[in-house]
């Protein structure tokens, strides 16, 4: 009798422990994909944070490496155009009056500090061509062919502070398709903030890094937390088949 109930409890301590298993996994969602309704945004692609004079190399360049960051912006940028979807950036820009703030976080401290994004003026591109601020070059003609929207600069890391959710609005844009840099800090912010807005926002998590710091890992923090909040996580092969309409 005895080994009757411990057996019997043995299966139920099994089940419920299955049980529990199985609810704790997150669920499986994906973004509503319409072309016509559909953008795909890219944060930060820029010199200080994707070539390898660019003053935060040292920190960035090994995820950069690691993920092939570089090769798998150029190919969303690219499957975009072909597909036809329009194509967004949201730049991170400072001028001489961003010197002037009177408090900061320790990473804006930093950034002022090595002059990361900077501009010498906001009505004039005198140097900017080839500068940290300028584009990576292999992306301009993705950029630069008069199609492309580039938002205002956002000031921090989210576009609270620039004129992106306007321009996607005007466009009649509720789905994104996210990617860029840095990946814990202006990509992740990004999705916090178009998620609030009411967007349906897939992120390529392969087409973006992160610092990695002693202790601290930037790439997986956001990575993780893309799993958590993102309507879809994927790569960028999935995400220009998905455009292109053969996944």
């Amino acid at each position: 009798m005895k080994s009757t109930f411990r057996h019997l409890l043995a299966i139920l301590l099994f089940a419920a422990a299955s049980f529990q298993s199985a609810q704790a996994q997150l669920p499986e969602t994906s973004i509503h994909f319409d072309p016509e309704r559909t953008a795909v945004v890219v944060t930060d692609p820029q010199n200080d944070f994707l070539h390898e004079s660019g003053v935060a190399w040292g920190v960035v360049g090994a995820s950069v490496v690691e993920n092939d960051t570089r090769n798998h912006l150029e190919e969303l940028m690219a499957g975009a155009k072909d597909s036809g979807i329009p194509l967004f950036v949201s730049p991170h820009y400072y001028y001489p009056t961003d010197h002037g703030w009177k408090f900061e976080g320790p990473l804006e401290v930093l950034m002022h500090n090595i002059g990361m994004f900077d501009r010498p003026h906001p009505l004039s591109v005198d140097g900017f061509e080839g500068s940290g601020a300028d584009w990576l070059e292999r992306y301009k003609p993705y950029i630069e062919d008069g199609e492309t929207v580039v938002s205002n600069p956002h000031k921090v890391y989210g576009p609270e502070t620039n004129d992106l959710v306007l321009q996607l609005r005007k466009r009649g844009i509720d789905t994104v398709i996210l990617a860029g840099m840095s990946a814990n800090l202006c990509t992740e912010s990004h999705l916090r903030e178009l998620l609030e807005q009411g967007f349906d926002v897939g992120v390529v998590y392969d087409a973006t890094a992160a610092a990695v710091l002693p202790g601290m890992d930037g790439y997986l923090s956001a990575t993780t937390n893309f799993k958590f909040i993102a309507n879809q996580v994927m790569t960028t092969d999935e995400a220009v088949a998905l455009m292109a309409g053969t996944n």
